[in-house]
This record gives C-alpha cells, structure tokens and sequence, in this order.
C-alpha cells in the first residue's frame, strides 16, 4: 500500500470532521493523520488526510468526499511536489549528568528545547516523519516520558494554490463559487 495525501476545503461547521471521518471508516481505510486547521478565508477549514491506499481507492474517497454537504473543494497531493511537516513535542527523563548530551543530539536534529525542569525536558521538532522518527529512536533510551504529534500537514509546491472560491449561501449550506 502506498500513502495517499489529501486536501480537502471544508466549512467551518460543527459535525464537519465527523462525518469525513465517517467516510473514511465506512470504506475501511485507515487514516494514518488528519489534521484541520482554519485558513486564511474566514469561514473555512483545511483538512490534511493521509490514508494508505491505492490511487484508484483514493479517488473513489476523493469523489465521496465530494458528495459531501460541506465539502468546498478536494485535491489529491499524493503525486505532485508538495512541501510536508509534522510537528512533535517530547518530554524526556534528563539527568543532570546526560542533559548535554541530549541537548547536542536535539541540536543535530535542529530540534529545540522549549521546557527545562529538575527531571525533564520538552523537546519540539518540525518535520518530516522520518526525522521525528529518528530523533524518537535517538531519545528513547534516555526515556521517553510523554510525546504528541500533530500529524502531517501539507501544501503543493510552487505558486499553484488551491481554487480560489467563496462561500456564498441560500439557505442549503452547499452553495459555493469558484471566482
């Protein structure tokens, strides 16, 4: 199975997010990261789906996506140049003696260092999965107390953007224009 990267323009509306993750569970995909955030246009959200799958799976879920009330727009990323992080926060058992040598290891992945207390440090670091995964597998032995990622986010490369639209209603909620 290969992963798949989907973008999907959303409204800004309570259920939204359960009923694209209903979409995903009914065709029994696993969905290996989903992040939504606001974006610059008031009123919208941008989710980031990351799913393994087939290419033929993952249009048939685009086309569903579609099908979707609040659904504005869907882009499938998998195999265009796109730029992808993930973001991961590590609290980590530290030491006094070993603190310099977990803080040269974070260094080495430009991670940094943003709490420091009398047993622990919090550790963040901006990514791509591999390097999260390789500073995890480097601080592990030191003990790992908690973690949290945020799952990948993504854009495409370049000055192509997603469709330029807004949202414009008469009361079904599905109304939209492209301009």
């Amino acid at each position: 199975m290969q992963k798949q990267t989907l973008i999907a323009l959303v409204e800004d509306k309570p259920g939204v997010l359960n009923r694209v993750a209903s979409l995903f569970r009914r065709r029994a995909f696993n969905i290996e990261s989903l992040t939504v955030g606001h974006t610059e246009q008031p009123g919208v959200s941008r989710m980031t789906i990351v799913v393994d799958s087939e290419q033929t799976e993952a249009e048939r879920v685009t086309a569903n996506l579609y099908k979707q009330v609040n659904v504005i727009q869907v882009e499938d990323l998998s195999n265009s140049p796109m730029v992808s992080r993930d973001l991961a926060l590590i609290k980590i058992n530290t030491p006094a003696n070993r603190r310099s040598e977990i803080m040269q290891l974070v260094d080495v992945f430009r991670a940094r260092i943003v709490d420091v207390g009398n047993d622990s440090m919090i550790v963040e670091i901006t990514g791509v999965e591999d390097k999260i995964d390789g500073l995890v597998d480097v601080l592990r032995p030191f003990g790992i107390i908690e973690m949290v990622r945020t799952g990948t986010v993504a854009m495409a490369r370049g000055a192509s953007t997603l469709e330029s639209f807004r949202i414009s209603g008469n009361g079904n909620g599905k109304v939209k224009e492209i301009v």
